[in-house]
């Protein structure tokens, strides 16, 4: 788990925004995940909803636990193709976070200024990121 993971997810809860963390993991991970108790509302693996992304059925159930409506999910992800592309499509605000091979591979892609809500070098930026957007929002 990246260091900036633990720090980020209790500030976003400590200001009072429902946090979900899903992916494309198996059932084992998920317990795992589980265990470390971490700072969030929800841990949801594509096993648990037998969905993996970019499916759109992966985005649906993410939008199905949420206590709001699609355009209020920003879903974070390092994948262009895999994640970002397709909960947009799905009506999901977006963060693609620059990091691990993904960040490196996909950083000249055309789409990576266009479809993201917003990109990001670290989940220690979110919090504030997200206050600035929700802020310009109103």
């Amino acid at each position: 788990m990246y260091p900036d993971a633990r720090p980020t997810l209790a500030k976003l809860r400590g200001d009072g925004l429902w946090v979900g963390i899903a992916g494309n993991q198996t059932v084992r991970a998920g317990g795992v995940l589980r265990s470390l108790d971490l700072p969030s509302d929800m841990i949801a693996t594509s096993d648990d909803w037998g969905v993996s992304k970019p499916d759109p059925g992966f985005f649906r159930c993410v939008v199905e636990a949420a206590p709001c409506e699609a355009e209020q999910v920003l879903y974070v992800g390092d994948r262009l193709d895999n994640d970002i592309m397709s909960a947009a499509q799905m009506g999901l605000r977006t963060a693609l976070i620059r990091r691990g091979p993904w960040g490196i591979v996909q950083q000249d892609d055309p789409e990576v200024d266009r479809v993201p809500t917003m990109r990001i070098d670290s989940l220690g930026e979110l919090p504030g990121r997200i206050a600035e957007f929700n802020a310009a929002a109103r």
